[in-house]
């Protein structure tokens, strides 16, 4: 899975993770680099053969699975600056998915630090289908093993596709949260059907307008970068509909987002289709995601 949003990270150093058995998924970036993707479950070792001083690894899975890590075997030298840290979510050049706004955790408590739990840290699960490490190791021979499970997530909230094209229904169910569906692509976005309790009949509002006040409410975001509390407001839907609504957008980064207050049972469902370079030429809003670069 590659995309330009992730192109524009190439000086996001990379270190390579190395399976103990088939199940790695490593996106091939063409700049050297410390980034890598595992999309799979299985057994990962990393021994460092040098000094590795800034290394990341994303992890992600289906939209309807939470990711568990855990430590199998942890050899670092905290006492020397190595240091091995799990982040919920994504972070890149200081943005954050899901959003502060979004995450049910303040941001402090999103890290965890195996210098800091040591033994205490053994397994972590994500609050959705992303999470990441970063780690630094000094001394070569030292590393860790890590065992990357997938679990089901019933009510998936904030998602990042892992697929440039698919159909989802999200669903909120009378909870007060806010969840975001990213599709890190330039994309052509199909709204088939929009439930949000309180409302009937279709209505587009414009941006400016804004359908806060009804406290239940469908928004679309685009962006050049990961935080959807960063994205500019594309559209606003406040009422429930059946029937097709599109849109295509031709940022790199497309945030479906669902705001709910908790008193009503919230779902959209969509689809969506990467563009092709010839749509995404001729798209009117790259306007709005060349103005935030």
């Amino acid at each position: 899975m590659e995309s330009a949003f992730f192109r524009a990270y190439n000086t996001v150093f990379v270190c390579l993770l190395h399976p103990n058995e088939k199940g790695i998924d490593l996106l091939p970036f063409s700049s050297a680099g410390c980034l890598d993707m595992l999309s799979l479950e299985g057994q990962f070792t990393f021994t460092a053969d040098q000094p590795q001083m800034h290394c990341a690894t994303f992890f992600i899975g289906e939209s309807d699975k939470f990711i568990s890590i855990d430590f199998d075997f942890v050899n670092i030298d905290c006492q020397a600056g190595d240091f091995l840290k799990v982040f919920d979510g994504w972070i890149l050049k200081g943005e954050k998915f899901p959003s502060s706004l979004d995450h049910p955790l303040p941001t402090s408590e999103r890290y965890r630090d195996f210098c800091e739990a040591g033994a205490s840290l053994t397994t972590i699960r994500s609050s959705q289908n992303v999470a990441m490490i970063f780690f630094r190791i000094q001394d070569a021979g030292n590393g860790f093993t890590l065992t990357i499970k997938k679990q089901p997530n019933l009510f998936p909230c904030n998602i990042i596709s892992q697929t440039p094209s698919g159909r989802f229904t999200m669903i909120v169910p009378h909870q007060h949260r806010n969840c975001s569906f990213s599709i890190i692509y330039p994309t052509l976005i199909k709204i088939s059907d929009l439930s949000l309790g309180h409302l009937k009949g279709f209505h587009l509002k414009k941006p400016t307008a804004g359908c806060r006040g009804t406290g239940d409410f469908m928004e679309l975001l685009g962006g050049n970068g990961l935080d959807p509390s960063k994205m500019l407001p594309l559209a606003d839907l406040c009422h429930s509909f059946s029937g097709p609504a599109q849109m295509k957008i031709g940022c790199d980064n497309t945030v479906l987002r669902l705001v709910s207050s908790g008193k009503h049972i919230n779902q959209v469902t969509f689809e969506y289709y990467q563009l092709d370079q010839y749509e995404q030429e001729n798209n009117s809003l790259n306007e709005f995601c060349l103005s935030s670069i």
